[in-house]
């Protein structure tokens, strides 16, 4: 099994955390899609990092940083999604920006984590509300803060921090057990 059939079968079981935006954009994967310089911008990246790990911040387990989240971002945008979702991704960039400085006079990379926090959840509420609304055409783009959101999990969860650190992992599964026992706090699996 090859990386990219992995992650649409661990996208497959993250369920509803997933859009069909971004599955669609798994078919579509591939290097020699024409690549967007700005997603490698040094700030464009560091800005990636702050958002993901405000996601998935470390705390007794490594944190999107660790994954190095940014990077996989950077790179599903390059090589799966077409150029009018990666300037989606990029305006969204600055929309967070433009949030942080207007709340509290600062780009997002230099706020305090509880601000980076407060800024985001607004913006989520607002991801929120663009996928609620009753006007929705199916053709409508897709909110850019869900974009960051769906590939700051995926990029986690099948990194080799978030697989191993943060969900249980066994390489070589052995026999099928149909009941196992869960204890309160215990991790989900990894595939």
């Amino acid at each position: 099994m090859n990386r990219r059939d992995a992650i649409k079968n661990v996208a497959l079981l993250l369920g509803s955390a997933i859009s069909a935006s971004t599955l669609a954009a798994l078919d579509g994967c591939t290097s020699s899609a024409p690549k967007n310089y700005a997603l490698q911008a040094p700030e464009t990246k560091s800005t990636l990092a702050e958002i993901a790990e405000t996601i998935i911040p470390e705390t007794g387990t490594p944190g999107a940083k660790a994954a190095k989240v940014d990077d996989f971002i950077v790179t599903m945008m390059n090589d799966c999604y077409e150029q009018k979702d990666q300037q989606i991704l990029l305006d969204g960039l600055k929309k967070i920006d433009e949030a942080s400085n207007k709340q509290y006079k600062k780009a997002f990379v230099d706020l305090t984590a509880e601000q980076k926090t407060a800024v985001l959840t607004e913006i989520d509420k607002e991801r929120v509300a663009y996928n609620k609304r009753e006007n929705k055409g199916k053709d409508d783009p897709t909110h850019y803060f869900q974009f960051i959101k769906e590939l700051t999990l995926l990029g986690y969860f099948t990194s080799e921090p978030g697989a191993t650190k943060a969900l249980r992992y066994v390489a070589v599964p052995g026999k099928f057990e149909g009941c196992i026992p869960y204890k309160k706090g215990d991790k989900a699996w990894a595939m």
